[in-house]
């Protein structure tokens, strides 16, 4: 019985314990169940938010790409308005640029209109005064028609050839007066575009030295070394108490070249004797001739005078250590080739042609102290030999006169030497000769009757003479200065040319009292 009983009070218990197991778990669901629909409503209600945002910025975005469409859009309107407006201006200009020249047009048609009524005005009258000319010859000679027409036409051959005369001679003042501008413009332009260096000319050259120890060992022990120099280059080493320097004296230029070369490659190597000094003028020699070469190849490249024979090449180059009235052969060589070649150019004519003779036109000078003759005939020979053209020995030939020029290209180079040699500053002399050449012009110049006082001057290019008023007339001054000139040509050496200005003036002088 009492176990029935604990059964049963067993069995109460599970049940309510069961139940209110239930109950509470029932309980938690429901509060898990409300919880997660909590959350699952905050869930959606930041899912919804997020998504506003989310429209809300694509919706900025898509505003933001329809205005930056829009500004695009705008500029582009504006360009292809602005280029409408242009091409607008541009055809309203045109239209009106057209009318301009239709109302020309129309202007020169009626212009042409009245030339064209005045014309016929002309022939009329022209008409009617030969009616009455030919009835007044009639009338007055009583001759044919037909005789009358030839005196009329013999009447007007001579008029026309009397006219004809006229218009030559107008025609010949006008070409005169052209071409001396035209002559004017082209040397100006072509002094212009070419300058040469001026070499003022020298018989001595320096050398300097590291200190003045270095000139006992030049001299040598009882000046062995100095006279093995000096009978190796044909020149005299003049060493006195310069400080740190010696002077080589020698009228040729390349034995002074010579020297100089080898004294500095002796000082540079520090053994001097004798037959080191042999060795060095050897290859001072052998360098020279370098030099030589190459200043003809610089001289040929500067130029553009190509396809010259190595042998005159080597000549251009000797040309660098000549120099005449202190002008440097070389240098005036490349100067007279540079304006015979602008000049030609200037003038139309062969430029190759003019700057080959230019070059090659005082290339005797290179041998005229081993060989007899002028430069120029010594240049032409040289030429010659070497089989160049005919028309470049000719210009050679040419340029001092000797013979005459069978090219407008000799008469170029002839032109392009006196310009080189006579501008200021281009040759030098010594100032003894130079005040005795001044001296000489003033006196030829005073030893004419008439002449009250003379004055050489820019350098003894120009003499200025003063004629006296009572003894010389405007038309004698003519012919005193031909006199002059002719004089001067005869009795003086001089480069260039010298202009022989003279003046005559008369005063009147009174007072009134």
């Amino acid at each position: 019985m009492q176990i029935v009983i604990y059964i049963t009070i067993f069995l109460i218990s599970a049940i309510v314990f069961l139940f209110v197991g239930y109950t509470v778990r029932k309980k938690s669901a429901e509060a898990k169940i409300e919880s997660a629909e909590k959350e699952a409503q905050r869930i959606l209600d930041n899912a919804q938010k997020e998504a506003e945002n989310a429209k809300k910025e694509e919706i900025v975005k898509a505003k933001e790409e329809i205005i930056n469409e829009r500004n695009k859009l705008d500029e582009e309107i504006r360009e292809r308005r602005s280029e409408v407006q242009q091409q607008e201006k541009r055809l309203i200009q045109k239209e009106e640029g057209l009318d301009k020249k239709i109302y020309n047009v129309e202007q020169k048609e009626k212009q042409l209109e009245i030339k064209e009524s005045e014309i016929e005005q002309i022939r009329d009258e022209v008409q009617k005064l030969k009616d009455s000319e030919l009835d007044e010859i009639e009338r007055i000679a009583r001759l044919s028609t037909q005789e009358a027409k030839q005196e009329l036409l013999a009447r007007l051959d001579e008029t026309l050839i009397t006219e004809k005369a006229e218009r030559i001679k107008q025609m010949e003042d006008q070409i005169k007066e052209k071409s001396e501008d035209t002559a004017k413009n082209v040397i100006t332009y072509a002094i212009q575009k070419c300058a040469a260096d001026h070499t003022a000319e020298s018989t001595v050259s320096i050398v300097s030295l590291p200190s003045d120890e270095m000139k006992g060992r030049i001299i040598g022990r009882e000046g062995r070394n100095i006279k093995a120099l000096e009978t190796l280059t044909g020149v005299e080493f003049i060493i006195d108490d310069t400080p740190e320097s010696v002077v080589i004296s020698g009228f040729d230029p390349l034995r002074r070249e010579v020297a100089k070369i080898a004294l500095q490659k002796l000082m540079d190597d520090g053994r001097i004797h004798p037959a080191k000094i042999e060795e060095m003028v050897e290859k001072a020699k052998e360098e020279l001739s370098k030099i030589i070469k190459q200043e003809g190849e610089k001289a040929s490249m500067e130029t553009g005078v190509m396809k010259l024979h190595p042998d005159i090449i080597t000549l251009l180059g000797k040309l660098k250590y000549r120099t005449s009235y202190g002008q440097n052969v070389l240098m005036h060589s490349i100067e007279v080739s540079n304006l015979a070649r602008i000049m030609a150019d200037e003038l139309g004519l062969n430029t190759k042609l003019a700057a080959r003779a230019g070059l090659l036109h005082d290339i005797g000078k290179a041998l005229d102290h081993d060989m007899e003759g002028t430069h120029v005939q010594i240049g032409v020979d040289i030429l010659k030999k070497f089989k160049e053209d005919p028309k470049v020995i000719n210009a050679v030939e040419a340029h001092h006169g000797d013979v005459e020029g069978e090219t407008p290209e000799a008469y170029l180079v002839q032109a392009a030497d006196a310009i080189s040699a006579s501008r200021p500053g281009a040759r030098r002399e010594t100032l003894e000769a130079y005040i005795k050449r001044l001296e000489q012009l003033e006196g030829i110049a005073n030893s004419f009757e008439g002449v009250d006082k003379s004055f050489a001057i820019q350098a003894g290019r120009e003499v200025r003479i003063i004629v006296k008023p009572e003894k010389v007339s405007d038309d004698q001054m003519t012919i005193i200065g031909r006199e002059i000139a002719e004089k001067v040509e005869q009795e003086m050496d001089y480069p260039g040319q010298i202009k022989i200005n003279l003046i005559r003036e008369k005063r009147v002088v009174d007072y009134a009292k």
